[in-house]
């Protein structure tokens, strides 16, 4: 009887758990996690923002490794890392001169970019040597990015960089009379807005900063694809706007940012005068912002009375040339750019 149950037992069929169950359960994880990120990102920019650093950072390195070829063979002489401030390697900056020079040069101070939330001065730093091989002084400036860093934290460092470059300017070989302020992208936005603070006394009231230099110091701004307008920017849709607005609630510690003073401090569109100095400006087709930003900025500073060179292709043209093409020196049309940019620091300075 035993024997025969056993059997019996043995044969029935065993429950098989099938593959569909580890799918539905894998599923219910991806599920979960989806919503727990999608959460999270809604209460804090950290997510949104490292993502966009990892890419902007890749594309970075990218960059500069194609600007490294173009880098001229003249010697220069460089002075990697100096501080400007006391908080580690957000404020200090790089310098590059031709070795050869004697005196004081004409300066281009340059500030990266990358969305306020990335980027660092080794990004431009083949850009610098190039220009610096031009017989300038070049510096890049490093800055603190969001969302470590919350607006206006970047305004104060560089402001307080320029005060160093000017009371330092002999043993940095500068011309502290000849002062080119540079930037691209989130860099081209803050470039324009320390050429502000310099040239308006209005906005520098309402900025509460007293800045390091005088308006005759400066002689020119260079700015690439920059944002002048945040509020044209809030208007934005899709991957781009997605993008942008997660970039400025990092940067700017608020949601509200397109609403409330952050916004409209760093509109310089709204704040330049007549008194803001001679300007080179360029964007590519391919480019949103240059049609959003750069043309619209363009056309102000015109309005103005500003003297401004502009470096614009038709809509039309091929290649399409993206955001920041000015660095893709192998382009024909980046080395365009570039030498069009040389041309502008040689009509506006004297050596």
């Amino acid at each position: 009887m035993s024997i025969d149950a056993h059997t019996e037992e043995s044969a029935r069929p065993k429950k098989v758990r099938r593959p569909w169950h580890r799918t539905k359960v894998a599923v219910g994880i991806v599920v979960a996690v989806t919503i727990a990120i999608a959460i999270v990102g809604a209460l804090t920019p950290w997510p949104s923002a490292m993502v966009i650093r990892a890419v902007f950072t890749q594309g970075g390195d990218e960059t500069a490794a194609e600007m490294e070829k173009h880098v001229p063979e003249t010697k220069l002489s460089v002075q990697k890392d100096v501080a400007y401030g006391d908080e580690g390697a957000d404020t200090t900056m790089d310098v590059f001169r031709p070795a050869s020079a004697t005196g004081a040069l004409p300066t281009v101070v340059w500030i990266h970019g990358g969305a306020w939330i990335s980027g660092s001065k080794e990004n431009v730093d083949p850009y610098m040597r190039i220009l610096a091989a031009e017989g300038y002084t070049t510096i890049a400036v490093n800055y603190t990015i969001g969302p470590e860093g919350v607006y206006p934290r970047a305004v104060h460092q560089l402001d307080a960089a320029l005060a160093y470059i000017d009371e330092h300017a002999e043993e940095l070989g500068v011309d502290p009379d000849q002062i080119i302020l540079a930037g691209d992208s989130a860099g081209g936005q803050l470039a324009s807005q320390m050429a502000t603070l310099i040239t308006s006394p209005d906005y520098a009231d309402i900025m509460g900063i007293t800045p390091s230099l005088k308006a005759d110091q400066l002689v020119a701004t260079v700015l690439n694809c920059g944002v002048y307008d945040l509020s044209a920017l809030a208007q934005l849709d899709g991957i781009a706007g997605w993008g942008l607005k997660s970039a400025m609630w990092a940067y700017s510690g608020t949601k509200t940012w397109a609403e409330d003073s952050t916004g409209a401090t760093m509109s310089t569109i709204d704040w330049v005068t007549e008194d803001f100095p001679t300007t080179y400006i360029s964007g590519g087709n391919g480019d949103g912002l240059t049609w959003l930003q750069s043309i619209p900025m363009a056309k102000r500073l015109d309005e103005l009375g500003v003297d401004v060179t502009t470096q614009f292709w038709p809509a039309p043209h091929e290649p399409q040339l993206p955001h920041e093409y000015q660095f893709h020196l192998d382009l024909p049309d980046a080395r365009t750019a570039l030498q069009k940019t040389i041309d502008f620091l040689d009509a506006n300075t004297t050596r």
